[in-house]
């Protein structure tokens, strides 16, 4: 017997739940559907909300093969195997990979040739950032669509709707009475919801009650209280991250030991800590990025077992670090500034002159050459005219940013308020 959830999987927009922001009525991604002229793509979002039903429902809506294949033990040959066959149609085929991140870069570049000529129509699918886990090449030809967590209204009418199947089909009431307990263990997963209500509806055959105490029993029972695409994943990697901002190598520790034990990829640790080492500690330490960047580097080459040694001493290197998030704002102020004032000319002493009128009209003129001076600085204007003496980057009250605020604040005096 199919599971509930491959049961119920909707089989068009309209039965299809959430991500009214892609498929709503006038969406972007529905009006691609509707017009027949929808592109290879990336669907990035957590698990259990809808990518995989998303893909079928593209593929029934245009009348179109659909092949799908699983990175977990697929291959290159897999992918060419599937090309010929897509050639066989003539082409304009969907294929569908789900894990798409777990495709090494030959397997990626594998789907190069048959995307760009249109052989098929791809929609891979990821929980990971596609800027990650992606080639740039096949980025490139594709669209990414973020799909987002389902809400409590959407999970809650999905409950609903399986209790009034499984009433019609196995003819006994069921009185869903209370839902935190299999909304909290869902996690915002449908898929994972959906299992909890079977599982908790198979152990009790005749009429009955959902209580969150009698779901609870059940589950715990059953389920693992780690599950790495589940809500403990994420609550527990916000966890290990939190640790580390906050300076606390010991929790930072204990976090990290939860993943270990759990079999969390190493890479996605050290690739949260490499972030956290610019976002977090930035020019208060610069060392961090380097050592968070040799043990991404260093993990990807050795694996469990011996790379959780790595982890452990990268994780308290940085928990023990001064902490600034000043090179994080900085650009994020630039962004923000960027998006007010548009593109602002660049100053014209600035501009490159490779040719004769360049240099005619004044391109580059009256530019400084910093090492023709003492010390090898000279203060001149960098900023456009708009924008001039804003400051972008703050530094903060550490040891190191203390050091660059002083020498900013002599240097740049009656430019920049340092």
């Amino acid at each position: 017997m199919k599971p509930l959830a491959e049961i119920l999987r909707p089989d068009s927009l309209d039965t299809y739940l959430g991500q009214q922001h892609l498929v709503g009525k006038g969406a972007i991604l529905r009006n691609a559907i509707e017009k027949g002229q929808v592109p290879s793509m990336i669907l990035w979002g957590p698990p259990g909300v809808g990518k995989t039903t998303l893909a079928n429902i593209i593929a029934n809506t245009l009348t179109l093969p659909f092949f799908s294949l699983s990175a977990i033990n697929s291959g290159v040959k897999e992918v060419r195997d599937v090309v010929e066959k897509a050639r066989s149609f003539g082409g304009n085929c969907i294929l569908f990979i789900d894990e798409i991140h777990r495709f090494s870069k030959n397997q990626q570049d594998s789907l190069l040739g048959a995307v760009e000529k249109g052989i098929v129509t791809l929609i891979g699918a990821t929980t990971e950032n596609p800027s990650f886990e992606v080639i740039s090449p096949l980025l490139s030809r594709c669209q990414v669509f973020i799909l987002k967590e389902l809400d409590k209204d959407d999970l809650v009418n999905l409950l609903t709707k399986a209790k009034n199947y499984l009433e019609h089909e196995e003819q006994r009431k069921i009185n869903l009475k209370e839902t935190e307990a299999l909304l909290r263990i869902s996690g915002g997963d449908a898929r994972k919801l959906l299992n909890a209500f079977e599982m908790v509806c198979s152990q009790n055959r005749c009429n009955f009650t959902v209580s969150n105490e009698l779901v609870s029993t059940i589950i715990q029972q059953n389920l693992s209280i780690y599950d790495k695409k589940g809500e403990n994943h994420y609550n527990i990697i916000s966890a290990f991250i939190k640790s580390l901002r906050g300076s606390d190598p010991n929790a930072a520790v204990y976090w990290l030991a939860r993943m270990i034990a759990s079999g969390e990829d190493p890479l996605f640790i050290a690739r949260r800590m490499l972030i956290l080492a610019a976002e977090d500690i930035g020019n208060a330490n610069p060392n961090a990025l380097l050592l968070a960047n040799a043990c991404f580097e260093a993990c990807e080459k050795i694996g469990y077992p011996e790379c959780r040694i790595i982890l452990s001493q990268t994780a308290v290197y940085l928990a023990s670090s001064a902490k600034s998030n000043a090179s994080y704002m900085a650009i994020d102020n630039a962004l923000e500034e960027v998006k007010k004032s548009g593109d602002l000319p660049v100053p014209i002493h600035l501009r490159n002159a490779p040719t004769k009128l360049m240099k005619q009209i004044g391109y580059g003129e009256d530019y400084l050459y910093a090492h023709d001076y003492e010390g090898n600085f000279v203060k001149q204007q960098y900023l456009p005219d708009g924008i001039k003496g804003k400051i972008f980057y703050s530094p903060q009250n550490n040891a190191k940013e203390i050091k660059i605020r002083s020498a900013l604040k002599e240097q740049w005096s009656g430019i920049y308020d340092y």
